[in-house]
């Protein structure tokens, strides 16, 4: 039997998983869902949004959910690069976290909406304020520019 896989998961901020006693992994690409095991040719593939599955030696399960990623199986190394991940040892906990993530992202761009509105405002009062300020408008009575 060939040894376990070493499973890496990064973002470009963080390591999600780092562990060396893989036995079995499963994800999805566009083609549909595969499944890699110790001593697979090595493998290169475009991940789409899925949930990624693996086993442990110990019988442990992993998941993470990502939003897509580059997925390399080289050597007996099977790297994962996402811009986005979520880890979770339970199925049912990890939905409720990307829930939570999913609704807090869009909390967030909503917010920078807003708030990007606002500035806008500002600058265009300013600029108002500015224009007034100095006596004359910047256009002769037919309209056309000074």
């Amino acid at each position: 039997m060939s040894l376990p896989l070493r499973l890496r998961i990064v973002t470009p901020q963080q390591v999600l998983v780092d562990c060396t006693d893989v036995v079995a992994f499963r994800g999805e690409d566009a083609s549909g869902g595969f499944g890699l095991l110790p001593g697979h040719v090595d493998y290169l593939t475009v991940l789409v949004p899925t949930v990624l599955r693996w086993r442990r030696a110990g019988g442990e399960q992993g998941f993470c959910a990502v939003h897509g990623g580059v997925l390399s199986l080289s050597g007996g190394e099977l790297r994962v690069a996402c811009r986005e991940g979520i880890v979770g040892e339970r199925l049912e906990r990890l939905e409720a976290q990307v829930r939570e993530a999913r609704e807090a992202r869009r909390d967030s761009a909503r917010r920078a909406r807003v708030e990007h509105l606002r500035l806008h405002t500002q600058a265009v009062r300013q600029l108002v304020r500015y224009l007034r300020a100095e006596g004359e408008t910047p256009f002769d009575p037919e309209g056309e520019p000074r």
